[in-house]
Order: C-alpha cells, then sequence, then structure tokens
C-alpha cells in the first residue's frame, strides 16, 4: 500500500495535487485526523486493492503538533507501506497574489495583522513537516500544466508518467481530424496510386511502402519530421500534457500517409513513447 502526505503552505496549491493524484488512480482524503491513518491503511490492506494508493491532504488546519503525524508515519513504515510526504510551498509574493485572485480568507488570519505575517507564521508552523519530506515543490512559478507533469514524474507508475502519443493517417479529402495536435502534409511524395499495381494496396503493403521511400524526399522528411518530433515529445511532457495526436495526411488517406505514419510510429516506439497507430480512412473510397 502507499501512501503520499500532500502538505504545505495554504495557495501552494495542496488541492490541485490532490485532484492530479486522484486522476493518476490514488484515492484522496483531505485532512483525515493522524491517528486514523494506521487505521486507514489496515482497512486498506485487507480489502481487494481499492485503497491500495492513497494521497492525504494535511496542513494547519490540523494544527501543529505532527508528532502524532510521524508517530503515524512511522507506524505505516512498520507495516511495509510506502509512504512519502510532498512538501508544497512557493514565495510570499505568489501567494499574495493568488489570495488576491481568489478572495479566500487565509486559515491563520485571524492570529495576524495583514496576510504576509499569516503566511510567514504559516512557514514556520510547517517547518518540522518541511524537514521530514521527501519531496519539496516550489510553485511560484510553475503553471497548472506545469505542476501536473512534476506530479506525474514523481508519482507515476512504471510507463504512466509517460505521455500517451496517437499517430493517425487522413486524407485531406475527408477533412483534417479534429482532434489532432500536429498536422503534417505529406502529398508532395510520390503518389503510389498512379501505379496500376499498387492502387488497391495500402501503405502498410511493402510494395507501396517502398514505392513511397525510394524517393529522396521521403527519405528527406523522415529524418526532419523525427527531428521535430522528437524534439517535441519530451517537451510536450514536461508541460504535463497527458496526450499528444499526431496527424499525417494525404489526398485520400491509403498510401502515402499510412506508410509515413507507420514508419513514424515504428521509431517512437523504438523510443519507448506509449504509442497508438490508427489509419483513419482505411475503409473510406
Amino acid at each position: 500500500m502507499e501512501f503520499v502526505i500532500i502538505s504545505g503552505l495554504s495557495g501552494a496549491g495542496k488541492s490541485k495535487a490532490a485532484t492530479f493524484l486522484e486522476d493518476m488512480g490514488f484515492f484522496c482524503v483531505d485532512n483525515l485526523p493522524a491517528p486514523l491513518i494506521p487505521k486507514f491503511a489496515e482497512l486498506g490492506m485487507a480489502g481487494t486493492g481499492e485503497y491500495g494508493r492513497v494521497a492525504l491532504v494535511t496542513d494547519v488546519r490540523g494544527g501543529t503538533n505532527f508528532h502524532d503525524l510521524f508517530q503515524a508515519l512511522d507506524t505505516l513504515k512498520a507495516m511495509k507501506c510506502a509512504c512519502r510526504i510532498l512538501f508544497m510551498e512557493a514565495s510570499t509574493e505568489a501567494i499574495i497574489k493568488r489570495y488576491k485572485e481568489t478572495r479566500r480568507s487565509h486559515p491563520l488570519a485571524e492570529e495576524c495583522s495583514s496576510l504576509e505575517e499569516a503566511i510567514e507564521l504559516e512557514r514556520w508552523m510547517l517547518s518540522p513537516l518541511r524537514e521530514r519530506a521527501e519531496y519539496i515543490l516550489n510553485t511560484s512559478r510553475l503553471s497548472t500544466s506545469r505542476l501536473k507533469g512534476e506530479l506525474r514524474r514523481l508519482f507515476a507508475k512504471g510507463g504512466e508518467g509517460r505521455m500517451d502519443v496517437q499517430v493517425m493517417s487522413f486524407g485531406f479529402k475527408h477533412g483534417i481530424p479534429m482532434e489532432a495536435d500536429l498536422v503534417f502534409d505529406v502529398r508532395f511524395l510520390p503518389n503510389p496510386y498512379y501505379v496500376t499495381e499498387l492502387r488497391p494496396l495500402t501503405g502498410l503493403d511493402t510494395g507501396v511502402r517502398d514505392y513511397v521511400f525510394q524517393s529522396p524526399d521521403a527519405e528527406a522528411l523522415m529524418e526532419r519530421l523525427w527531428g521535430l518530433v522528437g524534439w517535441l515529445l519530451p517537451r510536450y511532457e514536461e508541460e504535463g500534457k497527458a496526450g499528444l495526436v499526431i496527424a499525417v495526411g494525404c489526398t485520400g488517406g491509403h498510401h502515402r500517409s499510412v506508410a509515413v505514419t507507420h514508419a513514424l510510429a515504428e521509431k517512437i516506439r523504438a523510443e519507448g513513447w506509449p504509442i497508438a497507430e490508427n489509419h483513419r480512412d482505411l475503409g473510406r473510397t
């Protein structure tokens, strides 16, 4: 059983982090009392796996005596439960700006004469928890998408952390796929449609692929296409993008686009990306 304790400063993004972890399959609980954490772990370990990954949000609303929390975490480790603390923080300036935008009250506002004082007091109060944290994430300059990407990098299982990539072929005469993020036009390549014996075949057939890629332009295209796509993939993933759809089009979507799509998908797959290959218009005339 795996536990992630999400804590940190108010306004640093704990709620968003919990939402993103929930999307990744975590069962999220907000401010569960520390003495109940081992009991919750016992319940999860006795179940059928629905509580296999749990994210608990804790902050100053639960008080500042972290002895009970640390004791609960030690108990979890004794129970052979993986447990990590994610501490989220941001600059005072960034948090003030966020509170002004949301018009919410800081949880320590009644104890302080200003918002800045409340933030600094909370920073001091949470310092023991910060010292125990495995991960410290400063969100001052993180966009929502980059925060999501960071959490996927830290907590996704195996291939879960990788962005899903779909490469699809299509025919321009049937319209550009609405879901496409990137669209490439390969209608400049030699067209097997005008070769009688190749016309009934598709870009998945060896004869068509050989015909398309015997052109120097096709070789140059693949070199430049992979140069661009290979450069873009990690940057889209870093931005927090969960999936990317690359569409390659020719006139009818039977020959050139299919051959290029298949070749590009093989290259992406060889680089370790989760890849789906789709030929949208192969069944159309």
